[in-house]
């Protein structure tokens, strides 16, 4: 990740860390790497983060899907979805956008939202301010186009970001989406393993990543919304999920928190 910071605040923080030193060494609390600790934990204090979860009394969680390669498994997924009759969040890239406009469309029709997971697909985090508006700005258009809807969440490729990432994307009116549950469908695994791996992390407030092509995401899926219904959870959009008003980013686990 990359992080800035002003010269009269690298002044400050050094002068800090000179202080700090002498204090621990004069009290006999130096130990190696104490430096680079303390170095760590000021720049800390600068960091931002997206959203991963959110703070709730209520058991309800969100499930995503991220689109970026192939849409074979999507019809499926949408009459499973149908089913249950629950509305969930696809996050979605342009280029894909580009060659299943119908699927994005079919998408949007059954009542799902749809988020920005940018135009190209790249590492974010290496990206300056003006490529980044691109990337938000050219997938956004191509989301009002297909689905007639005005997406405000955003997911970066890889889950990358930084503090300019995050700044100039709520610049543009969007929050950051990341994930507390990942499914990890997309690797070398069975149904069974990602019922296990999603249903043992369930909590208020989760949010959940799938991909809309992994080839077992459809079998998994059922069971794990057996698992909610079972268990008294409500799956709805990530967008229902936020909090409404003032708000903060807790920066130890990314959850949305109340002020």
């Amino acid at each position: 990740m990359m992080f800035f910071i002003s010269k009269r605040k690298l002044f400050l923080v050094t002068g800090i860390v000179l202080v700090l030193a002498i204090i621990a060494t004069s009290t006999q609390l130096w130990v190696p790497g104490r430096t680079r600790q303390v170095v760590s934990t000021l720049l800390n204090l600068n960091r931002k983060v997206p959203i991963y979860c959110v703070q709730t009394d209520e058991k309800r969680i969100a499930i995503s899907f991220d689109a970026a390669w192939g849409a074979d498994q999507t019809d499926e997924l949408l009459t499973i979805l149908d089913e249950y009759d629950i509305k969930t969040t696809f996050f979605l890239v342009a280029f894909w956008l580009e060659r299943y406009p119908e699927v994005a469309a079919r998408i949007a029709a059954a009542g799902h939202e749809i988020g920005n997971h940018s135009a190209t697909h790249p590492h974010m985090s290496s990206l300056s301010a003006e490529q980044i508006q691109f990337e938000l700005q050219r997938t956004h258009q191509l989301i009002k186009e297909t689905t007639q809807q005005e997406a405000n969440l955003f997911r970066p490729p890889f889950g990358e970001y930084n503090n300019l990432l995050l700044d100039t994307v709520e610049q543009l009116g969007y929050h950051t989406i990341q994930w507390s549950i990942d499914s990890l469908d997309w690797r070398p695994t069975t149904p069974a393993d990602i019922v296990q791996r999603v249903t043992s992390k369930i909590a208020p407030g989760a949010i959940v990543l799938f991909h809309n092509n992994a080839e077992h995401t459809p079998a998994a899926l059922r069971p794990i919304l057996d698992y909610c219904r079972q268990e008294g959870y409500e799956v709805v959009p990530i967008s229902e999920l936020l909090l409404k008003g003032d708000y903060y980013i807790d920066k130890s686990n990314g959850m949305m928190r109340p002020k």
